[in-house]
Protein backbone atom coordinates (compact mmCIF):
# COMPACT_ATOMS: atom_id res chain seq x y z
CA UNK A 1 0.00 0.00 0.00
CA UNK A 2 1.01 3.32 -0.74
CA UNK A 3 2.54 5.47 1.96
CA UNK A 4 1.80 9.34 1.75
CA UNK A 5 3.22 11.57 4.65
CA UNK A 6 1.65 14.59 4.35
CA UNK A 7 -0.54 17.33 6.06
CA UNK A 8 -3.68 18.59 5.33
CA UNK A 9 -2.14 21.99 2.87
CA UNK A 10 -2.90 22.84 -0.39
CA UNK A 11 0.58 21.27 -1.56
CA UNK A 12 -0.67 17.90 0.39
CA UNK A 13 -4.54 17.98 -0.76
CA UNK A 14 -2.90 17.95 -3.96
CA UNK A 15 -1.47 14.30 -3.47
CA UNK A 16 -4.78 13.29 -1.48
CA UNK A 17 -6.92 14.31 -4.87
CA UNK A 18 -5.11 12.61 -7.31
CA UNK A 19 -4.58 9.30 -5.06
CA UNK A 20 -7.90 9.20 -5.05
CA UNK A 21 -8.71 9.97 -8.11
CA UNK A 22 -6.70 7.24 -9.40
CA UNK A 23 -8.67 4.91 -6.67
CA UNK A 24 -5.00 3.90 -5.18
CA UNK A 25 -5.12 2.41 -1.78
CA UNK A 26 -2.95 4.76 -0.19
CA UNK A 27 -2.18 5.53 4.01
CA UNK A 28 -1.85 8.85 4.78
CA UNK A 29 0.69 9.24 7.76
CA UNK A 30 0.42 12.88 9.66
CA UNK A 31 3.22 15.10 9.46
CA UNK A 32 2.43 17.70 11.95
CA UNK A 33 4.44 20.72 10.34
CA UNK A 34 3.45 23.32 13.41
CA UNK A 35 5.04 20.64 16.07
CA UNK A 36 8.46 20.08 13.67
CA UNK A 37 7.48 16.68 12.30
CA UNK A 38 9.30 17.51 9.24
CA UNK A 39 12.42 17.85 10.76
CA UNK A 40 12.43 14.11 12.27
CA UNK A 41 15.49 11.88 10.94
CA UNK A 42 12.52 9.20 9.55
CA UNK A 43 11.06 12.04 7.47
CA UNK A 44 14.01 13.60 6.14
CA UNK A 45 15.28 10.15 4.76
CA UNK A 46 12.87 10.43 2.45
CA UNK A 47 12.35 14.35 2.05
CA UNK A 48 15.13 16.14 2.33
CA UNK A 49 13.92 19.46 2.20
CA UNK A 50 12.04 18.50 4.90
CA UNK A 51 8.66 19.81 3.21
CA UNK A 52 5.59 17.85 2.42
CA UNK A 53 4.49 15.70 0.79
CA UNK A 54 6.29 12.68 0.67
CA UNK A 55 5.28 9.12 -0.98
CA UNK A 56 6.67 5.52 -0.36
CA UNK A 57 5.49 3.28 -2.89
CA UNK A 58 6.51 -0.40 -2.15
CA UNK A 59 5.45 -1.53 -5.45
CA UNK A 60 7.58 1.00 -7.84
CA UNK A 61 8.57 1.11 -11.32
CA UNK A 62 10.84 -1.70 -11.13
CA UNK A 63 9.57 -3.91 -8.51
CA UNK A 64 11.37 -2.42 -5.63
CA UNK A 65 10.23 0.64 -3.42
CA UNK A 66 10.93 4.14 -4.44
CA UNK A 67 9.99 7.22 -2.28
CA UNK A 68 9.60 10.57 -3.66
CA UNK A 69 9.26 14.17 -2.31
CA UNK A 70 8.03 17.40 -4.13
CA UNK A 71 4.15 17.35 -4.80
CA UNK A 72 4.05 17.88 -8.46
CA UNK A 73 7.05 14.89 -9.15
CA UNK A 74 4.51 12.56 -6.88
CA UNK A 75 1.68 13.88 -9.68
CA UNK A 76 3.35 12.90 -12.33
CA UNK A 77 4.38 9.24 -10.76
CA UNK A 78 1.21 8.41 -9.95
CA UNK A 79 0.14 9.21 -13.38
CA UNK A 80 2.62 7.08 -15.30
CA UNK A 81 1.92 4.59 -12.84
CA UNK A 82 -1.85 4.49 -13.79
CA UNK A 83 -1.42 5.96 -16.81
CA UNK A 84 -4.44 8.12 -16.16
CA UNK A 85 -4.93 12.25 -15.88
CA UNK A 86 -1.76 13.26 -18.10
CA UNK A 87 -2.69 13.48 -21.60
CA UNK A 88 -1.37 10.43 -24.02
CA UNK A 89 -0.33 12.50 -27.07
CA UNK A 90 2.88 14.53 -26.77
CA UNK A 91 1.60 17.90 -27.64
CA UNK A 92 -0.96 16.89 -24.93
CA UNK A 93 1.59 15.98 -22.47
CA UNK A 94 3.64 18.93 -22.70
CA UNK A 95 0.40 21.65 -22.92
CA UNK A 96 -0.42 19.81 -19.47
CA UNK A 97 3.39 20.15 -17.97
CA UNK A 98 3.73 23.77 -18.93
CA UNK A 99 0.40 24.37 -16.45
CA UNK A 100 1.83 21.71 -14.10
CA UNK A 101 4.95 24.07 -13.82
CA UNK A 102 2.92 27.30 -13.82
CA UNK A 103 1.43 25.98 -10.22
CA UNK A 104 4.76 25.22 -8.96
CA UNK A 105 6.94 28.17 -9.84
CA UNK A 106 3.91 30.79 -9.45
CA UNK A 107 0.79 29.89 -8.06
CA UNK A 108 1.95 28.01 -5.31
CA UNK A 109 5.15 30.44 -3.97
CA UNK A 110 3.05 33.34 -4.71
CA UNK A 111 0.18 32.98 -3.10
CA UNK A 112 1.74 30.85 -0.67
CA UNK A 113 3.80 34.85 -0.09
CA UNK A 114 0.39 36.07 0.05
CA UNK A 115 -0.99 33.98 3.21
CA UNK A 116 2.55 34.40 4.44
CA UNK A 117 2.10 38.60 4.70
CA UNK A 118 -1.32 38.52 4.56
CA UNK A 119 -2.47 36.58 7.52
CA UNK A 120 0.54 34.64 9.26
CA UNK A 121 3.02 37.57 9.50
CA UNK A 122 3.64 39.18 13.23
CA UNK A 123 3.93 42.57 11.69
CA UNK A 124 2.14 43.63 8.40
CA UNK A 125 4.07 45.31 6.01
CA UNK A 126 1.73 46.69 3.46
CA UNK A 127 4.32 46.99 0.73
CA UNK A 128 4.60 43.34 1.22
CA UNK A 129 1.14 43.08 1.56
CA UNK A 130 0.05 44.91 -1.65
CA UNK A 131 3.18 43.10 -3.60
CA UNK A 132 1.80 39.50 -3.13
CA UNK A 133 -1.96 40.34 -3.34
CA UNK A 134 -1.09 42.21 -6.76
CA UNK A 135 0.71 38.82 -8.00
CA UNK A 136 -2.55 36.72 -6.87
CA UNK A 137 -4.68 38.23 -8.55
CA UNK A 138 -2.39 38.60 -11.90
CA UNK A 139 -2.16 35.27 -11.41
CA UNK A 140 -6.13 34.75 -11.38
CA UNK A 141 -6.47 37.11 -14.42
CA UNK A 142 -3.99 34.63 -16.32
CA UNK A 143 -6.03 31.30 -15.17
CA UNK A 144 -9.24 33.45 -16.02
CA UNK A 145 -7.90 34.04 -19.63
CA UNK A 146 -7.04 30.24 -20.27
CA UNK A 147 -10.09 29.10 -19.04
CA UNK A 148 -12.32 31.37 -20.72
CA UNK A 149 -10.92 29.48 -23.85
CA UNK A 150 -10.37 25.69 -22.61
CA UNK A 151 -12.45 23.92 -19.99
CA UNK A 152 -9.54 22.95 -17.84
CA UNK A 153 -6.20 24.18 -17.84
CA UNK A 154 -4.60 21.41 -20.24
CA UNK A 155 -7.04 21.64 -22.71
CA UNK A 156 -10.63 19.36 -22.61
CA UNK A 157 -9.83 16.59 -20.49
CA UNK A 158 -9.12 16.86 -16.72
CA UNK A 159 -5.39 16.83 -15.42
CA UNK A 160 -2.56 16.99 -13.14
CA UNK A 161 -2.57 20.65 -14.20
CA UNK A 162 -6.33 20.97 -12.94
CA UNK A 163 -5.10 18.86 -9.73
CA UNK A 164 -2.65 20.75 -8.64
CA UNK A 165 -4.00 24.01 -8.89
CA UNK A 166 -7.31 23.69 -7.10
CA UNK A 167 -6.07 23.22 -3.46
CA UNK A 168 -4.29 26.28 -4.00
CA UNK A 169 -7.51 28.46 -4.92
CA UNK A 170 -9.76 27.36 -2.01
CA UNK A 171 -8.22 29.96 0.23
CA UNK A 172 -9.07 32.21 -2.57
CA UNK A 173 -10.29 34.73 0.52
CA UNK A 174 -6.83 34.86 2.56
CA UNK A 175 -4.83 36.12 -1.12
CA UNK A 176 -7.55 39.14 -1.25
CA UNK A 177 -9.39 37.72 -4.30
CA UNK A 178 -13.05 38.83 -5.15
CA UNK A 179 -14.61 35.57 -7.35
CA UNK A 180 -16.39 38.38 -9.17
CA UNK A 181 -13.41 39.68 -11.32
CA UNK A 182 -12.92 36.15 -12.38
CA UNK A 183 -15.98 33.81 -13.79
CA UNK A 184 -14.46 31.69 -15.76
CA UNK A 185 -11.95 30.65 -13.26
CA UNK A 186 -14.89 30.42 -10.67
CA UNK A 187 -16.74 28.16 -13.01
CA UNK A 188 -14.00 25.95 -13.43
CA UNK A 189 -13.47 25.75 -9.63
CA UNK A 190 -16.64 25.14 -8.60
CA UNK A 191 -17.07 22.19 -10.98
CA UNK A 192 -13.62 20.37 -9.34
CA UNK A 193 -15.07 21.02 -6.48
CA UNK A 194 -17.95 18.42 -6.91
CA UNK A 195 -15.94 15.73 -7.98
CA UNK A 196 -16.47 13.00 -5.54
CA UNK A 197 -12.41 12.37 -5.75
CA UNK A 198 -11.48 15.69 -4.97
CA UNK A 199 -14.39 16.31 -2.41
CA UNK A 200 -12.70 12.69 -0.35
CA UNK A 201 -9.05 14.16 -1.00
CA UNK A 202 -9.49 17.85 0.59
CA UNK A 203 -10.68 16.38 3.85
CA UNK A 204 -7.62 13.94 4.13
CA UNK A 205 -5.83 14.80 7.53
CA UNK A 206 -8.21 17.98 7.87
CA UNK A 207 -9.18 16.94 11.08
CA UNK A 208 -6.05 16.95 12.22
CA UNK A 209 -5.32 21.12 11.04
CA UNK A 210 -5.19 24.02 13.23
CA UNK A 211 -4.54 27.50 13.04
CA UNK A 212 -0.15 27.75 13.15
CA UNK A 213 -0.50 31.58 14.63
CA UNK A 214 0.89 30.48 17.94
CA UNK A 215 5.24 31.28 19.05
CA UNK A 216 6.06 27.32 18.55
CA UNK A 217 4.31 27.21 15.32
CA UNK A 218 6.00 29.97 14.37
CA UNK A 219 8.92 29.35 14.82
CA UNK A 220 8.61 26.10 13.21
CA UNK A 221 7.93 27.24 9.66
CA UNK A 222 9.01 30.65 9.85
CA UNK A 223 12.13 31.43 12.17
CA UNK A 224 14.74 30.08 14.06
CA UNK A 225 13.77 26.43 13.88
CA UNK A 226 13.04 26.43 10.03
CA UNK A 227 16.92 27.62 9.37
CA UNK A 228 18.67 25.57 11.49
CA UNK A 229 20.54 22.52 10.54
CA UNK A 230 18.86 18.81 11.09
Amino acid sequence: MIEVYSWATPNGHKVHIMLEECALPYKAIAVDIGAGAQFAPEFLAISPNNKIPALVDPDGPDGEPISLFESGAILLYLAGKTGRFLPSTTRGRYEALQWLMFQMGGVGPMLGQAHHFRIYAPEKLPYAIERYTNEARRLYRVMNARLAKSRYMAGPQYSIADIAIFPWLRSWKNQGIDWADYPHLKGWFDEIAKRPAVMRGVEVLADRRRPLVDDKARSVLFGAEQYQRH
